[in-house]
C-alpha cells in the first residue's frame, strides 16, 4: 500500500519497456518474422541504452 504512489526510476522504466518489447517480438515470431526482427532490434537498442545508463550510475 505504501508503494502505491512510488514513482519509478528511469532505469525501472527502461527495464519494463525492454521486457515488453521482447515479449512482443516473441509473439510476433511465429506470425510475421520481419516485424519480429524489428522489435528485437528496438529491444537491442534499448538494452544498449540501459547498460550505458547503469554504467553511468556506477
Amino acid at each position: 500500500m505504501f508503494g502505491l504512489f512510488k514513482k519509478k526510476s528511469p532505469l525501472e522504466k527502461l527495464q519494463e519497456k525492454y521486457k515488453k518489447l521482447m515479449e512482443e517480438a516473441y509473439k510476433l515470431q511465429s506470425i510475421n518474422r520481419t516485424d519480429s526482427d524489428t522489435k528485437y532490434k528496438e529491444a537491442d537498442d534499448l538494452l544498449k541504452k540501459l547498460l550505458n545508463y547503469k554504467l553511468i550510475l556506477n
